[in-house]
């Protein structure tokens, strides 16, 4: 199913990416070089091997506040990213942080924060888009890259990240469809707005390379344009992660987008099983509660069925 395959597939690439957060290119591939041998689920960093970090955490979020409504409901979702932020969590983006802990209206905190630092295009809303991305893939493109703008624009007031989120959202919705994402590249950039269009061209452009980038990679435009590449330039799930985290600095984001979009593509069942059964995300603020891979397969048929919520949850 892609859609689990969208759901852990972003998982399982936020943990192994994890510990390779801000090291160096190759450290994946000098630490593990034969794939398939096993431990690459490693922990390090502060992490637990196979804990998901806040990408994975607030995607559930997004998630189960969709499953709660059957709809967009951005006071709600705002207000579970609040009641997190407040929980120590082991990591929350700087930006992401102000804005949450800043006690103004959901509507406006974003804004604000953009209006004083004019600073906002980080891949923190890239790295919450898979669960969004499969509730409201049936919906088509203009609906999905709609929604994809309004739950970025929670966090983020610069447009660009508001752009490539959208564009994740496209790309992960033609993938659920059965078609190659790449293909759709030309008609996902006509739907961007056109003060952005040319920048995101350039690094969704098929001759681009993650060394070509002007930005670190937890800038939006990198990150997308790196988990393109990486689907692009390989032949599977497993090779398209190892490919992502081997680029080194945000290697849990990259990774992360990277797996939602490799997991569409190959669907869950090419994610290894040795990943997915050490997978774990805790939610801080939520009594404790930690989701396993089974928990996350079942999120992602109740996303993918538009199946409310007070049917499987307490």
């Amino acid at each position: 199913m892609t859609a689990t395959g969208t759901i852990l597939g972003s998982a399982v690439g936020d943990a192994l990416g994890a510990p390779f957060e801000f090291g160096p290119e190759g450290a994946f591939t000098e630490r593990f070089p034969v794939p398939g041998q096993g431990g690459e689920m490693c922990g390090g960093g502060g992490w637990d091997p196979g804990e998901a970090t806040d990408d994975t955490q607030m995607a559930v979020l997004v998630g189960e506040s969709l499953i709660r409504f059957g709809r967009l409901e951005l006071p709600d979702m705002f207000g579970e990213f609040r009641r997190w932020a407040v929980s120590d969590p082991k990591d929350i983006g700087l930006q992401t942080e102000a804005v949450l802990t800043s006690g103004d209206p959901w509507d406006l905190a974003a804004a604000l924060h953009f209006q004083v630092n004019q600073r906002a295009a980080g891949n923190g809303s890239l790295m919450r888009a898979s669960t969004s991305a499969v509730f409201f893939a049936p919906q088509g493109r203009d609906a999905t890259m709609s929604a994809a703008r309004r739950i970025a624009a929670l966090t983020h007031g610069d447009r660009a990240a508001w752009e490539g989120t959208a564009i994740l959202h496209e790309l992960i919705r033609v993938a659920l469809l059965g078609h190659d994402p790449l293909t759709a590249l030309p008609d996902t950039l006509d739907a961007v707005h056109p003060d952005h269009r040319a920048r995101y061209a350039t690094v969704l452009a098929g001759d681009w390379h993650p060394d070509r980038a002007t930005e670190f990679n937890g800038a939006v435009w990198p990150c997308l344009g790196s988990a393109v590449w990486a689907l692009r330039t390989t032949e599977s799930y497993e090779d398209a992660v190892r490919a992502a985290i081997d680029l080194g600095g945000d290697t849990d984001t990259v990774a992360a987008v990277t797996g939602a979009l490799a997991g569409a593509v190959h669907g869950h069942e090419s994610i290894p099983e040795r990943w997915t059964e050490v997978l774990h995300v805790p939610l801080p603020g939520s009594g404790g509660r930690v989701l396993r891979a089974a928990e996350l397969t079942d999120l992602a048929g109740r996303l993918a069925e538009r199946r409310p919520a007070r049917e499987h949850m307490p």
